[in-house]
């Protein structure tokens, strides 16, 4: 469930952004993509210190995976 509202979270606020608005928003709070990918590098470690029976297993893959995404997207 959590996973789902993630996805829709991610869907209704990152996809709509047009590139340009992105690129801006993303300049503006971290100062580079490089910086923001940093973030989400940091995020993806601290997700290996979560406590036992937090999440199911798939749904931390899974928001793992898409936080990788963004980070190699960010960096392309």
């Amino acid at each position: 469930m959590y996973f789902l509202k993630t996805k829709y979270v991610l869907a209704s606020h990152i996809l709509p952004m047009s590139e340009e608005i992105l690129k801006n928003w993303i300049e503006d709070t971290y100062g580079s993509p490089e910086k923001l990918a940093q973030v989400l590098d940091f995020g993806i470690e601290m997700l290996f210190y979560l406590e036992e029976n937090t999440f199911e297993k798939r749904e931390v893959q899974d928001v793992v995976s898409a936080i990788r995404g963004i980070a190699i997207k960010l960096r392309n």
